[in-house]
C-alpha cells in the first residue's frame, strides 16, 4: 500500500506538468522522504552553475552491499516549466535501485542544446560521484515524460555525439545511458504538428523559431536524427488519445530504432491522453520495472 501511494504521488507530479517551478534555496542535507528512503536535496551537478543545475538523489536508508543501478527522472513542462519535485522513480529504491531527479535550464534561460547538455552533465556528475553514493556507473537508466521524454530519448541515441556534450564538468565521464523509458516525448520536430510548431509554441521557444523555418535547428534537437544501432534499449509509452504530442511521434521513433537494429518496446496506453492514470497502473508499473531489471540488473 505504501509503495502504491508513492507511485500515485509521482504520477500526480507527472500529470501536473504545466505547473511552474520556483527556485529553491540550496538544501544539501537529507530531508523528509518515504520510509526506508533517504533523499539528498539540491546537489549541484555543475559547480557555480545556474540555479537550475541541481539534482535530488534518493538512496536506501540501509546501505546496500553492492553498488546500486541508477534511474534518473527528467521532468516535463514544455521545456519552459516543471521541476524535479515529485519523482515517480522513487519507488524503485525499494526494488534495489538508486533514483535521481534533475532540474535543467528552461527555454527562457537558454535555447537548445542547453537542456540536453545539462542532462548529460548530470549523468556525468553522477558517474563521477558513484563511489561516494554507492552507485553502479555501468548501469544508468533514464525516464522522462513529455519534454522529459524528448530529453531521455535524446540521451538514448546521442551517447557518442560530442557536439551535444557541452563543457559543464566531469568530461572524463561518459553521458551514455543503458536504458530509456520515454513517455510521450516529441521525437521529430519536422513532423510534430501545428500545435507544437507555431511561432509561440514550446518547440519554437526551445530552438529559437518555428521548426519549418529553422530546419537545421529542428533536426539537431530531434532524437530521430541520431538513431543508430548503438542506441540504448528503449521502452516507449504513449496514450492513443494524446492531443498534445501526436502518437505518431512515438511510432516514428520506434520504427527508426527497430530499423536500425536497436532494441525497442512500444506500449500504447489505450484510452489515455498526454499522461493519464493507466501509465502507472499495476501492469505498466511491472512493465517499467521489468524493463529496468533486464537492462540495468541483468534479470531476464
Amino acid at each position: 500500500m505504501r509503495r502504491h501511494a508513492i507511485w500515485a504521488m509521482g504520477l500526480a507530479a507527472v500529470l501536473g506538468w504545466q505547473v511552474s517551478w520556483a527556485a529553491q534555496p540550496p538544501r544539501h542535507e537529507e530531508s523528509k522522504s518515504p520510509p526506508g528512503v533517504k533523499v539528498l536535496k539540491d546537489l549541484a551537478y555543475v559547480p557555480d552553475g545556474h540555479e537550475r543545475h541541481k539534482l535530488d538523489l534518493y538512496l536506501p536508508e540501509k546501505a546496500a552491499e553492492h553498488p546500486l543501478p541508477l534511474v534518473v527522472w527528467i521532468h516535463g513542462g514544455g521545456w519552459e516549466a516543471g521541476s524535479k519535485e515529485g519523482c515517480p522513480a522513487v519507488p524503485l529504491v525499494d526494488k534495489g535501485y538508486a533514483a535521481a531527479s534533475i532540474n535543467y535550464r528552461l527555454s527562457q534561460h537558454a535555447r537548445f542544446p542547453a537542456q540536453i547538455e545539462d542532462c548529460k552533465a548530470a549523468i556525468r556528475w553522477l558517474r563521477a560521484h558513484a563511489k561516494e553514493y554507492n552507485l553502479d556507473p555501468q548501469h544508468v537508466g533514464v525516464w522522462g515524460a513529455s519534454a522529459g521524454g524528448h530529453l531521455v530519448a535524446l540521451l538514448g541515441v546521442t551517447g557518442g555525439v560530442k557536439e551535444l556534450e557541452g563543457d559543464e564538468g566531469n568530461l572524463d565521464q561518459s553521458s551514455r545511458v543503458q536504458a530509456v523509458v520515454d513517455w510521450f516525448g516529441p521525437t521529430d520536430f519536422a513532423t510534430v504538428g501545428a500545435g507544437l510548431s507555431n511561432p509561440h509554441s514550446p518547440v519554437s521557444k526551445l530552438i529559437g523559431g518555428p521548426p519549418q523555418e529553422n530546419k537545421e535547428k529542428a533536426a539537431k534537437a530531434s532524437p530521430v536524427t541520431y538513431v543508430g544501432k548503438d542506441a540504448a534499449p528503449t521502452l516507449i509509452m504513449h496514450g492513443d488519445k494524446d492531443n498534445l504530442v501526436p502518437i505518431g511521434q512515438s511510432e516514428e521513433l520506434a520504427a527508426a530504432l527497430k530499423k536500425a537494429g536497436a532494441e525497442v518496446v512500444f506500449q500504447v496506453v489505450k484510452g489515455n491522453g498526454h499522461g493519464g492514470p493507466d501509465f502507472l497502473n499495476p501492469e505498466n508499473r511491472k512493465l517499467i520495472l521489468d524493463f529496468f531489471d533486464k537492462h540495468l540488473r541483468g534479470k531476464r
